[in-house]
């Protein structure tokens, strides 16, 4: 596989230093007063009442790491308060659907959810955010934004307008672009494409020809298989190895533009969450946290493995061109720019999104950049 260094090295370290000089200045998102620190476990003692609760996860058993994200928090607060805080998580499909999860917390059929927010843009695109949108931060970002950068706040006043309360439980980092049955090359082959994929990427993928399914994980192969859709996208190569994509399209797309770093949330019903004693909400904060890190973790040690083994079972890696990227990049500006006109809780969200992104991205540009393209150029 080859690789480029994409960005012109003569002018990366001026261009950030003067994006980090006008951050400085003027757009440098305010310290927070206190710095967020990751909740530790409480100790809860005998006197606390029982709480049993049911979670509807979006996502089947089968795909252990991102499933299991749930089950994580499940385990975690159950040694945490010697069983007292019991949860019982169910898989998409078993209470509700998978992409009927927040439905669910918020009308009060379960307590709690495992999903993705931007599986829910089809009510307010503003649920982007929460978990990606196309060009975005990466994980590292989105942590940065959501603990220290003010974005769980943002979030969380958002959201409130749906009766639920929302807690990160989870990142699969950057994803790959997905299984396509012929290769694209230009703008004109992905003309009438129909592919799976969800959040904002479909509504900017649209833009470029492309017909956009939402469909639940467990339900992708057997759409794929039939010829249902042509091209899908779920996840990576842990995942996506699991889900069997390999079998019926051999063209493995990267990356994923519009999923840099999705983070998979905990939606809790607000009226539930207000009824925990203290002790109980500090404890599902520390296993949360603890489910966003483990996840990220686990999936950057299963993805080279998995992907290793893709390409001896002759899946063929592609690259998104130059020509299809840009174009993506510049429909996905226009949609910002037009919800933002129509929408005020999107611009909210986005102007200050966005501005912490462009802080990001030029300090990513420098070291961090700097040191990970001459390593991948010696591998």
């Amino acid at each position: 596989m080859q690789r480029r260094d994409f960005l012109a090295k003569a002018t990366v370290g001026a261009a950030a230093a003067a994006t980090l000089a006008a951050c400085g200045k003027s757009e440098a998102p305010a310290a927070p007063s206190a710095a967020p620190a990751a909740p530790a476990a409480p100790a809860v003692h005998g006197a606390l009442p029982e709480v049993k609760w049911r979670l509807t996860s979006s996502f089947p058993k089968s795909l252990d790491t991102i499933y299991g994200g749930a089950e994580v928090l499940a385990n975690r607060l159950r040694a945490m308060t010697g069983g007292k805080f019991d949860i019982r998580v169910f898989p998409g499909g078993e209470i509700v659907p998978g992409l009927q999860a927040l439905d669910a917390v918020q009308q009060g059929t379960v307590e709690v959810c495992h999903t993705c927010s931007y599986y829910y843009v089809g009510k307010d695109k503003t649920f982007g955010f929460g978990t990606s949108v196309p060009f975005g931060m990466n994980a590292r970002q989105m942590n940065a934004w959501l603990y220290y950068g003010g974005g769980q706040e943002l979030l969380d006043e958002f959201y409130g307008g749906y009766n639920v309360r929302s807690f990160a439980g989870g990142n699969t980092g950057v994803q790959m672009g997905g299984w396509w049955r012929k290769t694209v090359e230009t703008l004109d082959d992905l003309k009438g494409i129909k592919m799976r994929i969800a959040g904002l990427g479909g509504a900017v993928f649209s833009e470029l020809g492309v017909v956009p399914q939402q469909i639940a994980g467990g339900d992708i192969y057997p759409a794929l298989e039939k010829g249902t859709i042509d091209a899908a996208e779920w996840v990576g190569p842990y995942d996506d190895e699991k889900l069997g994509f390999y079998k019926v399209a051999k063209n493995y797309y990267y990356p994923g533009w519009w999923e840099p770093g999705p983070v998979i949330h905990f939606f809790v019903n607000k009226a539930e969450w207000d009824k925990l004693p203290k002790e109980y909400q500090e404890a599902f904060q520390a296993a949360a946290y603890e489910s966003n890190v483990t996840m990220m973790a686990k999936y950057d040690h299963q993805n080279p493995i998995a992907l290793s083994k893709l390409l001896q079972s002759g899946v063929k890696l592609q690259k998104f061109s130059d020509p299809i990227l840009a174009a993506a990049y510049k429909s996905a500006q226009q949609l910002y720019a037009d919800e933002s006109a129509k929408n005020p809780a999107f611009k909210k969200v986005y102007t200050a999104y966005d501005k912490y992104r462009r802080t990001q991205n030029a300090w990513f540009s420098v070291a961090e950049n700097r040191m990970d393209t001459f390593l991948q150029s010696q591998s």
